[in-house]
């Protein structure tokens, strides 16, 4: 599913919603029916239930005179406030020959002091008011947040500001971040879980793209204090900048603060969101595509997928329910039930829809499973693709489904925070602020022949590619009937 909506919760909380209020109903009850006398208690197989409603609160949205949009939410309950920002950055503006530039400019705008205070007093002043900060920069833009009590948000909005509009980037706090990637580098081969994520994103989009290329020794060797320096200050403006505050504060004292620490931040040039295009996937594509990494462990890591529709595609929100039933809602789906359950083929086994507005999506399926099971387990997600696209899905399938999704639209809305958050987001992506509100109604409104459908338009079996990392003598022989194996040799991290 996309970033804004997590997958569809289990059956799990709703479960333990009818056993609270089954034991309501018993409370209330006489005597004489809890003593177990001639009346009985209602089944709660039997129970029906309203279908959950919310409405978030209306978040209000300004601008200030220098392009900075700012969001507010006011919740009193507790005497804390939280800023959150996103920024128009990201790593797809990484030059190819220093990849990871992005990511140490992001980690380093927090740890590397700023024009005011050296990244030790930072540390202190942060400790002593208990507040915390973040930064980081990822793919598609950079984010930062705050949280502070109360009494401490002048202060605390001090700090984040002169982070984020002055970061020090200290020589000595650089090399130490750039050590530390650079360890993660060496040992970024140590898991074969990760094996699998990496190398199957650069099958899908290519080992160039933003959304697979991947940092070096070499490319982080290159990085100097000045580059950081300049990513910055060509990238990051207040016209370029989303902030959402939420929790305890007056709003015309905040708008007054904002102003006060932001408002002379003069504008930018700004960044457009650019991301070079994909390679689309051939429609006359007869057999999968295999590919393996040898990897000497007791399992195989499994993945198989292809490259899907963007959020905001029609088809989204009947592909996110086929991929629930599919997988994606672990332990109802049918992959989670046949592969797991019955035959006892893998522990972790599912499928995943992730989804932007960018660039194409992403699908696929995945499993840990032993290596001589590795055939039988591809097998499996190949047969229940066909089915997907050859038959209609089951009524109680689709209606779990929906009551899923819908259900799950509440916990988007946990908190005021996550309120705010979903609103910088969504403006962030030029999306309505109604979005999450018109998906859950498009989901309530399908049918089975929408996932029938969307099934048989956007799910082709034959145009898989299969990633396995685990023992290269034995994958090769599991992979061979699915198509021609090629392996990927992993370059040396040293």
């Amino acid at each position: 599913m996309s970033r804004r909506i997590g997958r569809p919760i289990d059956a799990g909380p709703r479960l333990l919603v009818r056993i609270v209020l089954l034991f309501g109903l018993m409370a209330m009850l006489p005597l004489s029916h809890a003593a177990g006398e001639t009346a009985s208690l209602p089944d709660p197989r039997q129970m029906k239930f309203e279908p959950v409603t919310f409405t978030p609160p209306d978040v209000e949205r300004l601008v200030l005179d220098n392009g900075l949009v700012v969001f507010l939410l006011e919740d009193h309950e507790l005497p804390l406030v939280t800023v959150s920002a996103m920024m128009r950055t990201g790593s797809w503006l990484d030059p190819a020959e220093k990849t990871g530039l992005a990511g140490l400019t992001g980690n380093l705008m927090r740890t590397g002091g700023s024009a005011k205070m050296s990244a030790k007093q930072v540390d202190e002043e942060l400790e002593r008011i208990a507040a915390g900060i973040s930064f980081s920069i990822g793919e598609e833009s950079g984010s930062a947040t705050l949280d502070v009590l109360k009494k401490d948000l002048r202060t605390g909005l001090r700090i984040f500001a002169d982070l984020l509009r002055t970061p020090a980037f200290e020589s000595e706090r650089v090399e130490l971040a750039k050590l530390q990637a650079i360890e993660g580098i060496r040992r970024r081969q140590d898991q074969p879980g990760s094996i699998a994520a990496r190398e199957f994103a650069k099958l899908m989009y290519g080992p160039t793209h933003p959304y697979a290329r991947e940092s070096t020794v070499e490319s982080v060797t290159k990085i100097t204090r000045d580059d950081l320096a300049e990513f910055h200050r060509r990238t990051i403006h207040p016209n370029g900048l989303i902030v959402g505050v939420s929790g305890d504060f007056d709003k015309q004292e905040l708008l007054a603060l904002l102003r006060e620490t932001f408002g002379d931040w003069a504008k930018g040039d700004v960044p457009t969101l650019t991301l070079p295009p994909v390679q689309p996937a051939s429609t006359n594509q007869s057999k999968m595509l295999v590919h393996y990494v040898g990897k000497e462990t007791s399992q195989a890591h499994l993945r198989a997928g292809s490259l899907t529709i963007k959020e905001t595609h029609p088809d989204y929100p009947a592909l996110a329910i086929v991929n629930d039933i599919l997988g994606g809602s672990g332990f109802r789906s049918r992959l989670f039930k046949d592969v797991r359950t019955n035959r006892g083929l893998a522990y972790s086994v599912g499928s995943r829809l992730q989804a932007n507005v960018y660039e194409q999506g992403l699908w696929y399926m995945r499993a840990e499973t032993k290596l001589a099971s590795a055939q039988e387990v591809i097998g499996r997600f190949v047969d229940h693709v066909e089915r997907m696209r050859r038959e209609p899905v089951t009524a109680e399938e689709l209606e779990e489904a929906k009551e899923s999704f819908v259900n799950s639209f509440v916990f988007s809305f946990a908190s005021s925070a996550s309120i705010v958050a979903r609103q910088v987001d969504l403006e962030y992506d030029g999306l309505p602020k109604d979005w999450l509100q018109q998906l859950r109604d498009k989901v309530v409104k399908l049918t089975k022949e929408d996932l029938l459908r969307a099934a048989q338009t956007h799910l082709h079996p034959e145009r898989l590619k299969v990633l396995a990392v685990g023992s290269p003598a034995a994958l090769s022989k599991a992979l061979a009937g699915f198509g021609d194996v090629r392996e990927i040799k992993l370059p040396p991290e040293g």
